[in-house]
């Protein structure tokens, strides 16, 4: 069995040239080529996003035709991970990039299909559940101007009944509910949903996280399924992501930090972050939901919040990793390529290095210039939903949208 990435032959760094030396320069090579990646790693910023612009915009048609129009606008998977209104939360990034008022009105239109598929299910999350047909729905309706549906939307996101046995984890869980709810209040305002209610859905999560912690070793910890996962997707960096998001206690302060400490003291020598405690020496995945990219998220939260230094150091170290391996053989959001530039922009955003953006810059041009014919030659795994935001190229396309625009870039659904 192969290795799951492809070899990152890519130089650590590669100087822009000027419109002036481009023109010089300007050839005829062939696409896929190693000629042609250099082309475009070269390219000056302002003509690459253009590039990216345009394959943006073509993916996200591509991904509208093929999960909306072919389908008869049928709603079979409502979800924002891998579902219909994964389409709707693109639509609405391409309208904010354009002002496009076409994908404003279709992102609309789709969450309101969503809204009809979603009525009965017991999932809450922003990723996976009802909340974010709500969310993203009270979004889009602010856009728009239409108060009757914004209303709508709030009422019917408030009404969402968090059952007992819910766990706390990003995908499925209160974390993922807890996500939607600050959504909302950065989106339509500060209050929508009310501090009390916040607060009272952290010390759910805090005091679950008590449970199975240790004092002195690892003060939180968190079960799914039987097993103690430590990825953004499931569990425990995800879940410690959106508590650094809320204001915490003092004591809270100390147990978030000292959970990722304690991660940062028992990744693997190779730099790798096991997927859980009961794997804690697999050297394998290099994913947003499962490994080190996941974990470079939050430790830039951490540094964000916290102002330690060895959280922004321990980010850096993972994203090495990042860059040697994780050129994945899939294009998605939650574990492939795509998600895995995010390391880079979240970095360049919170250090202003460009020797970070130059790298998101890479990964994003490898896709631009091969994911297709890698794809097609079966060298590259398409997702298994193949158009959806989170496992497919409607990942890609967010991606290349956000490049254009890199220091407002936010991994969807998981940085605010």
């Amino acid at each position: 069995m192969g290795d799951p990435f492809f070899q990152n032959v890519m130089p650590e760094f590669v100087a822009e040239l000027t419109t002036a030396e481009q023109e010089v320069e300007e050839e005829v090579v062939t696409e896929g080529s190693d000629e042609s990646l250099m082309k475009l790693l070269s390219m000056p910023y302002a003509t690459l996003s253009e590039r990216l612009k345009q394959a943006a915009l073509d993916l996200k048609e591509t991904a509208v035709i093929e999960t909306w129009r072919v389908t008869g606008q049928h709603v079979q998977d409502f979800t924002l991970y891998s579902g219909t209104l994964g389409t709707a939360f693109l639509l609405f990034k391409a309208y904010q990039l354009t002002n496009n008022k076409n994908d404003l009105n279709l992102c609309s239109e789709i969450v309101r299909a969503c809204d009809s598929a979603s009525l009965r299910s017991r999932d809450v999350t922003f990723l996976c559940g009802r909340a974010s047909v709500c969310a993203l729905g009270a979004f889009a309706a602010k856009h728009t101007g239409d108060d009757q549906m914004l209303n709508y939307y709030l009422t019917q996101f408030k009404e969402i009944k968090l059952h007992k046995d819910l766990s706390s984890e990003l995908l499925y869980g209160r974390a993922g509910f807890l996500w939607a709810c600050l959504f909302l209040n950065k989106h339509i305002g500060e209050g929508t949903i009310s501090s009390s209610y916040i607060g009272a859905l952290l010390n759910e999560i805090v005091e679950d996280g008590r449970i199975l912690g240790v004092s002195g070793r690892c003060p939180l910890m968190f079960e799914w399924y039987g097993e103690q996962y430590w990825g953004a997707g499931h569990l425990l960096a995800g879940i410690m992501h959106v508590l650094m998001h809320v204001k915490l206690k003092p004591e809270e302060v100390e147990e978030v930090k000292g959970t990722l400490k304690y991660m940062i003291k028992n990744r693997l020598s190779s730099g790798y972050y096991p997927s859980s405690e009961e794997n804690c020496e697999r050297d394998v995945l290099v994913h947003w939901c499962h490994g080190a990219p996941g974990l470079v998220l939050t430790l830039i939260k951490a540094a964000e919040v916290f102002g330690d230094k060895e959280f922004l150091e321990a980010a850096v170290h993972a994203a090495n990793v990042v860059w040697n391996r994780g050129l994945l053989k899939r294009v998605g959001i939650c574990h492939g390529i795509s998600g895995n530039a995010y390391v880079f922009l979240s970095l360049y955003r919170l250090t202003g290095n460009v020797e970070f953006l130059y790298k998101a810059k890479a990964f994003a041009c490898f896709m631009l210039d091969r994911a297709h014919k890698l794809i097609s030659e079966g060298q590259m795994h398409g997702g298994d939903n193949g158009y959806s935001l989170f496992e497919g190229i409607g990942g890609m396309a967010y991606l290349f949208l956000d490049m254009i625009e890199p220091t407002g870039a936010r991994f969807p659904a998981y940085e605010l």
